[in-house]
């Protein structure tokens, strides 16, 4: 299913929605969502100097997982 598809099944979804609690909540998790996606901002050249140096520190000294690793402790999650 696409995504217009999904977006048309919740606007049904909601007209005949008449729980007044669950649209609050959907209501408010939509504000909360907006909300986050406006504080979110760019890195800046320096901030993304900084962590890549601090990537490149965990490398060397051996502070990573191989993929193998992440596959088996995803089977766990």
């Amino acid at each position: 299913m696409n995504l217009q598809t999904r977006k048309l099944q919740a606007i049904g979804f909601l007209i005949n929605c008449q729980d007044e609690k669950l649209f609050s909540k959907i209501e408010a998790t939509i504000k909360d969502s907006q909300q986050t996606e406006s504080t979110l901002q760019p890195f800046s050249q320096k901030q993304l100097a900084e962590r890549a140096r601090h990537a490149n520190e965990d490398f060397l000294t051996g502070k990573f997982k191989t993929q193998e690793q992440l596959e088996i402790e995803s089977e766990t999650w």
